[in-house]
């Protein structure tokens, strides 16, 4: 609170001046003015007390969220590399399933091509399969058909045996001959003996096929003229007369091995 002073010059104009021994100092003479001082400094001493407490407060506060974010911060990074190291897993997991599903997939189409084969080979297998048997049945039916053939063919042998069995030995007496067989079932063997002169002994034979309605022959020894044979051929043929088709043969044993 500022008082206004102001001297006054009656007063100067009616005092005389005082000794310097008695006279008051320029202290002395100036108004008591109070201005507060220490209202003013416990003011200041309490701001600065709270600024205190406010920079301490601050300081504290930002070394909490200093903290705080070098914690957070840290988490981050921790939590950064787990993923990080979760992302690496499951690349690796991932590379892994698929080397699986493609070895899988190779796997499965080997399988179905091994498959496919075995089919076309069980295919092949049951084809050759039923062909064989259609074979072996059109065998067995032409076998039943020559065993049913030779059959009526040995049953009529049979009944013609005893027909001719008395007019048959006569001739293998006259002839000198026998009958044997050749090996097969539509053939038989007729061996001459004496028609040799120097050799009475000596054998002339020839095998006569009969599986056909013309009679055959097939080999014959010693070895005859082709013409001369064909041509008792041609007449047994014809007449189905036996008779005269052994006695020109043995004729011509005679002649071929004079």
């Amino acid at each position: 609170m500022a008082t206004a002073f102001e001297p006054s010059l009656s007063t100067s104009a009616i005092h005389a001046p005082f000794s310097s021994a008695t006279a008051p100092s320029m202290a002395d003479s100036l108004p008591n003015i109070n201005f507060g001082f220490k209202e003013l400094r416990d003011r200041m001493d309490s701001f600065t007390f709270r600024f205190d407490q406010f920079i301490e407060r601050g300081r504290k506060r930002v070394l909490e969220e200093g903290n705080q974010f070098r914690i957070n911060v840290a988490e981050l990074q921790k939590d950064q590399h787990m993923r990080k190291r979760n992302i690496e897993i499951m690349t690796l997991k991932t590379a892994t399933y698929a080397q699986t599903v493609a070895k899988e997939s190779q796997e499965t189409a080997e399988m179905h091509s091994a498959i496919n084969n075995l089919t076309s080979q069980r295919d092949d297998r049951l084809a050759q399969r039923d062909a064989l048997k259609q074979q072996i049945a059109e065998v067995q039916k032409d076998i039943a058909a020559r065993r049913s053939a030779q059959q009526s063919h040995q049953r009529y042998l049979n009944q013609q045996s005893r027909f001719n069995m008395p007019e048959l030995d006569f001739w293998q007496d006259y002839l000198c001959m026998r009958i044997e067989g050749a090996g097969a079932v539509d053939r038989l063997k007729f061996v001459f003996t004496h028609v040799c002169e120097a050799d009475w002994e000596k054998e002339a034979w020839f095998e006569l096929g009969t599986g056909s309605r013309d009679y055959q022959i097939f080999r014959c020894s010693p070895k005859l003229e082709r013409r001369e044979l064909e041509q008792l051929l041609d007449k047994l043929n014809e007449g189905r007369d036996l008779t005269p088709f052994l006695k020109g043969i043995r004729a011509l044993f005679v002649q071929a091995l004079k």
